[in-house]
């Protein structure tokens, strides 16, 4: 533990936009090793209890973790519930995963990070870091709750669609998804899937939202994304849901700035396409 005690001090002051933080390998591999006993002792399927903050993708934007931690509390001021995606695509995915992890060691029944379809090692090599909730597999919770871990994310099945479906108001039913991988969702399928299990509100992340978050099926779905002007393309807020002790929900905004510059990739990241956004918005004109 006295690891993240010196280690999270210097991780928040290094909150300049594009500053390196000074981490040692020992350092990174310790809050691996030790975040991965926490996540293994813990159970797959996460049942929390309100107050809490919930917040959607990252995407190696640390500033703008950082920021969420200003309008939010900064651990343990609040619960908090991220629900994946925390790296690739931004210029600083190793300072925001030590970060998150850092938290995680330190307060491990306050802090939980569910993970995404980019916390996978086929998915880093791709997309830079290297160098959410549906399918029609799942029938009872206790599916999840037998998954193995840790484990790699299989290209079809339970697993796969729980990182990588994506809700579409034009489709009822399921329908095939454009990312080439898993499927997508109507309201319908949303609707029937929150009566058979009790539940009052699925709240997903893993897409581009404008105003930081949309919902769906007449409020039953939430779509949270917490990375203003996602990759220096689109003029996005980010958001953050709150959820008090009544289960009341509100969001917190992080306004896009209106002058950001562009990320500048490199190597393997270099000509990727960004996640597609949930609107037709087109990235911004420079």
């Amino acid at each position: 533990m006295t690891l993240t005690v010196s280690f999270l001090p210097s991780l928040v002051r290094g909150c300049r936009p594009g500053k390196i933080v000074q981490m040692t390998e020992a350092e990174v591999r310790g809050l691996c090793i030790k975040s991965r006993e926490i996540f293994l002792s813990q159970p797959i399927l996460l049942e929390l209890e309100a107050p809490l903050k919930i917040c959607g993708d990252i995407h190696g934007q640390y500033t703008d973790l950082l920021r969420l931690f200003e309008y939010g509390g900064f651990p343990p001021e609040a619960n908090y519930l991220f629900l994946g995606d925390y790296v690739d695509r931004g210029k600083q995915s190793l300072e925001t995963i030590c970060l998150l992890l850092a938290y995680k060691i330190k307060y491990p029944e306050n802090f939980f990070l569910l993970r995404g379809n980019h916390e996978c090692a086929s998915i880093n090599r791709i997309y830079g870091f290297y160098d959410e909730w549906l399918s029609p597999d799942l029938q009872s919770m206790e599916q999840i709750r037998r998954i193995m871990r840790p484990t790699d994310v299989p290209d079809t099945g339970l697993l796969c669609d729980l990182l990588w479906s994506d809700p579409d108001k034009d489709v009822q039913g399921w329908g095939e998804n454009d990312r080439g991988v898993s499927f997508t969702f109507g309201a319908d399928v949303v609707s029937k899937f929150l009566n058979r299990h009790d539940l009052d509100l699925i709240c997903r992340a893993h897409q581009v939202v404008e105003d930081g978050y949309e919902f769906f099926a007449k409020r039953q779905l939430v779509t949270l994304f917490s990375a203003p002007n996602y990759c220096g393309e689109f003029d996005n807020a980010g958001g953050m849901m709150s959820v008090d002790e009544s289960l009341m929900c509100s969001f917190q905004i992080l306004k896009p700035s209106e002058k950001k510059a562009k990320y500048q990739y490199g190597g393997v990241n270099s000509g990727r396409p960004v996640t597609p956004p949930r609107t037709t918005q087109a990235p911004k004109k420079r």
